[in-house]
């Protein structure tokens, strides 16, 4: 079996924590420039974009999941069939800052990978009088004890939102040639931004 590493030309991305801290507003920001204030319960719901870099045709899915834990056996599928996770809290709540924290043990013993990739991403950044949770002891914490990568972010303000995808497409060997192409990502997205392309692959559903 090869060990060489090859750039790959699809890769799943899965945004995971409690419900509320902003996992369909980062995402909508992210493909639509859009934010929509009030809250709508996810429970699963696939999003698919094809790039065109170089002349090589890229996919890239992102899987939006429910905060609720009434899913667990969705949630393992979801894990399992995904490259590269981000893991959301809230700034102005710790709770769900002891979601990651639970998350990210779930993720290592399905993946069984230490170097999974993950990015722990503070959205809410623009409620700086409400903030409950100090940028210092996060960014220890997941950066020196984890070994992953933290962003803050606000996807009202549209503050980070960018660089927390291009972080999750880099560490999943994604080629460095996307990056150009996510400053641009508004000038290549199709015009109908409903788009659900139908899945190949066993096991995946698209719920709304």
């Amino acid at each position: 079996m090869s060990l060489a590493v090859k750039e790959k030309t699809q890769v799943r991305l899965v945004f995971l924590g409690a419900a509320g801290v902003g996992k369909t507003a980062l995402i909508q920001r992210f493909l639509q420039d859009t934010f929509e204030p009030k809250h709508r319960r996810t429970v699963e719901e696939l999003h698919s974009r094809e790039y065109d870099i170089g002349g090589v045709k890229i996919t890239v899915e992102i899987l939006d999941t429910s905060g609720s834990y009434s899913f667990p056996a969705m949630r393992k599928l979801s894990i399992q069939n995904s490259d590269a996770f981000a893991l959301v809290y809230a700034l102005d709540d710790p709770e769900s800052l002891e979601a990651v924290k639970s998350l990210r043990d779930e993720i290592l013993e399905i993946k069984e990978d230490k170097n999974t990739p993950i990015v722990v991403v503070g959205n809410k950044s623009d409620r700086k009088q409400e903030r409950q949770v100090s940028n210092e002891d996060v960014l220890a914490t997941v950066e020196s004890d984890w070994n992953n990568s933290y962003l803050e972010a606000s996807a009202k303000d549209n503050v980070n939102v960018v660089e927390v995808f291009k972080e999750l497409l880099q560490q999943a060997n994604l080629p460095s040639r996307l990056s150009p192409a996510l400053r641009r990502r508004r000038e290549t997205f199709p015009k109908d931004t409903d788009f659900r392309p139908p899945m190949n692959k066993t096991n995946s559903c698209i719920l709304s």
